[in-house]
């Protein structure tokens, strides 16, 4: 009978991400390119470009709240004027519609 050894040094798993989040961010003087942030901010997961208050919206899933407040410091150094930060409480998802007998 052969004996498993756990070797050291594998990959390491990816850390949780349980705080979700959403970043409003108004530009400076120059538009942010969400290809470069979503490269370089890996809490950054989805993003959508906005007419009105807001220039772009990411949604964010970070480890926790040091993670966030540095994403938040990275946008501003990467030239956002301004950046406002929404904690997700939950997500909302559309159910099944109830089906109701015909009379």
């Amino acid at each position: 009978m052969n004996a498993l050894h756990l070797v050291p040094g594998g990959p390491l798993p990816e850390p949780a991400r349980p705080l979700q989040a959403l970043a409003r961010v108004s530009y400076g003087p120059v538009p942010l390119d969400f290809d470069r942030l979503a490269a370089e901010i890996p809490a950054v997961q989805s993003g959508l470009a906005l007419a009105g208050d807001a220039d772009l919206e990411l949604r964010l899933a970070c480890t926790g709240p040091e993670e966030l407040r540095a994403v938040s410091a990275a946008l501003l150094r990467a030239g956002a004027a301004h950046v406002h930060v929404d904690l997700v409480l939950r997500a909302l998802v559309p159910g099944q519609p109830a089906l109701r007998p015909v009379p």
